[in-house]
């Protein structure tokens, strides 16, 4: 999850019966595999004193910064949201890599042709 993120920042008033996403969210970035995923990720924690809402604040590799709030939304989401992020930012580079233009504009016309169908082997042809 974290190598696709530059910067997480989490706060939070310790005191505040809302913070379990906040803290489940730190314990998902405090991982090993998290950490080893990105290491130069930097992970910020802020303890509130307010009664400000808990909230995330992360920022992706490529400068797009989100702000969750924690009270909310679970952390589960938030990690979903981020890979999914991270996945068109990976497909986004790929196209980029090989010289192609993003995002991919697929014409009209071309959408509404229908797929060529696919023809189950005859049990002779297997056999050859």
């Amino acid at each position: 999850m974290l190598k696709f993120l530059s910067r997480v920042r989490i706060e939070f008033n310790a005191l505040d019966p809302r913070t379990a996403s906040c803290l489940e969210f730190l314990a998902q970035c405090n991982a090993t595999k998290a950490k080893e995923s990105n290491p130069g990720c930097a992970v910020q924690v802020k303890r509130r004193t307010d009664d400000e809402p808990p909230k995330i604040t992360v920022t992706f590799v490529n400068g797009v910064e989100e702000v969750f709030d924690a009270t909310a939304t679970p952390a589960q989401s938030i990690r979903t949201m981020i890979l999914e992020k991270g996945q068109m930012l990976e497909t986004e580079q790929m196209f980029r890599d090989a010289g192609e233009a993003w995002p991919v504009l697929i014409p009209a016309e071309e959408l509404t042709q229908p797929s060529p169908g696919t023809k189950p082997r005859k049990a002779e042809e297997k056999k050859q």
